[in-house]
């Protein structure tokens, strides 16, 4: 049975798998000089039998390699159904940043069975990572950095450069602390190189950091790396020592991860994205969202009770009902997307609030006059309801009332969230349409009831 994820294997060639069975050296030697990411392709067919002639075929340091690249739950699956002395092995040539993110997601049992038989160094740096909160700087940060001295001179940092690097995260950064292990400066490899040996770290480094508390939030740590254009972040305490650094490739996961998470919040279906869950998993965490969301729809029929005299005494009036509601929910979502989206990339602040609702109500006033315009000619032309004209005045001022509403709903409902320092994809679609629908239906009903006595 193939317990890992599912994945499309593209142009894998067949005789590499075929290998296994016949020629180990050779499968070997092959499979090793593929990239990890193929690796991991190959290796995502095998059976578990399959993978375990591979786990004695390569030793802890290589499959490491591809074990970095594997999914969460994959790695999960491996720690699991392999020996912990070859699980201890693989981890061992990690970076700690990425065995405290394996070990995150392991049970207590699991986690203090790996930490218990890890050497007391490692064990100390991994058991402080697994106290940060999830999805905080803390967590994210490797404690594998080179840190140097303002009094060093460019010949003593390159002889540090080549005893510290294979333990380095990155080099392209090296960081300079004081006595106090405050951060007080970076220096780039590239001046490091093009400067003379006898120059003093002082003389070239830069005094200007951009840096990330410990506790930031993973979003602030994407988006301050984005603003610098960084390949790595210093990570400080409250008292503005370094404790670790933030790598790029890290970042790349996490804005994964929160596109997802917010594509989740905008269809109301948060938690519930994975394809790999199951059909009872998934129903358990859409079921509350369509629960709220038919306790919403409840008022919709609210509204339609309300003016069930209006819709007896002119029936036609249900004929335009699904067209007003969806196009109201369309333009809240679009300008629901907008805001969100410049929420997410920090494009809108306090001061551009206002003139954004000037624009979102100036974009629905527009979209509504050309749209209750152009729906009110057409209805004038049809011809089983004998080309009431004031039957499309009502529906088209209906429609353009509606659009110009739900269009500022769209744009308040994540301001208003984010205010509450909730995330603002919670105000997703479905909600903003809910509303869209209530004030839309009201907004016709009213009209088509103010002017019963001429249809």
């Amino acid at each position: 049975m193939n317990l890992f994820s599912p994945q499309k294997v593209k142009n894998q060639p067949k005789k590499i798998i075929d290998l296994l069975n016949h020629d180990e050296q050779t499968f070997r030697d092959t499979f090793l000089r593929l990239h990890p990411t193929d690796q991991l392709d190959t290796f995502y067919t095998l059976t578990s039998h399959q993978r375990k002639s591979v786990y004695s075929i390569l030793s802890a340091e290589e499959f490491a390699d591809l074990f970095e690249y594997m999914h969460e739950t994959d790695r999960i699956t491996f720690v699991t159904e392999e020996d912990l002395t070859y699980v201890l092995d693989v981890l061992q040539h990690m970076q700690t940043d990425d065995v405290a993110d394996v070990l995150r997601d392991l049970d207590k049992t699991w986690q203090s069975s790996i930490l218990s038989k890890m050497d007391p160094l490692t064990k100390e740096v991994i058991s402080k990572l697994l106290t940060y909160p999830k999805d905080s700087a803390g967590s994210l940060m490797t404690t594998e950095f080179i840190a140097i001295q303002s009094s060093f001179s460019v010949e003593d940092v390159m002889q540090l450069l080549k005893e510290k690097s294979p333990d380095a995260e990155t080099i392209y950064y090296l960081y300079v602390m004081n006595e106090q292990e405050k951060l007080v400066g970076v220096l780039s490899l590239r001046e490091l190189i093009i400067s003379d040996n006898h120059v003093l770290v002082d003389e070239i480094m830069s005094h200007t950091i951009a840096s990330i508390d410990v506790l930031e939030d993973q979003e602030v740590v994407a988006s301050a790396i984005k603003k610098y254009n960084l390949l790595a972040i210093p990570v400080t305490n409250e008292d503005a020592q370094l404790v670790g650094i933030i790598t790029v490739d890290d970042v790349m996961d996490v804005i994964e991860e929160e596109t997802t998470e917010d594509i989740g919040e905008l269809a109301a279906v948060r938690g519930a994205t994975d394809l790999n869950l199951s059909p009872v998993a998934a129903a358990r965490k859409r079921a509350p969202w369509l629960i709220l969301l038919m306790l919403l729809g409840l008022l919709t029929g609210g509204v339609i009770n309300h003016f069930e005299q209006t819709l007896e005494s002119v029936v036609i009036l249900a004929m335009f009902i699904p067209m007003i509601m969806g196009s109201a929910g369309n333009i809240g979502t679009q300008s629901l997307a907008v805001v969100v989206r410049g929420l997410a990339t920090g494009s809108i602040d306090r001061g551009s609030v206002f003139q954004l609702m000037r624009k979102q109500l100036g974009t629905g006033v527009i979209t509504g006059l050309i749209c209750g315009l152009v729906i009110a000619l057409i209805i004038t032309t049809l011809p089983f309801i004998n080309g009431s004209w004031l039957l499309g005045f009502i529906v088209g001022t209906s429609i353009c009332l509606s659009l110009s509403v739900t269009c500022v709903v769209g744009a308040v409902m994540p301001l208003i969230i984010n205010k509450c320092k909730l995330d603002p994809a919670l105000a997703s679609g479905p909600f903003v349409t809910a509303i869209g629908d209530i004030l839309s239906l009201f907004i016709y009903f009213y009209i088509a009831t103010s002017l019963l006595e001429y249809l």
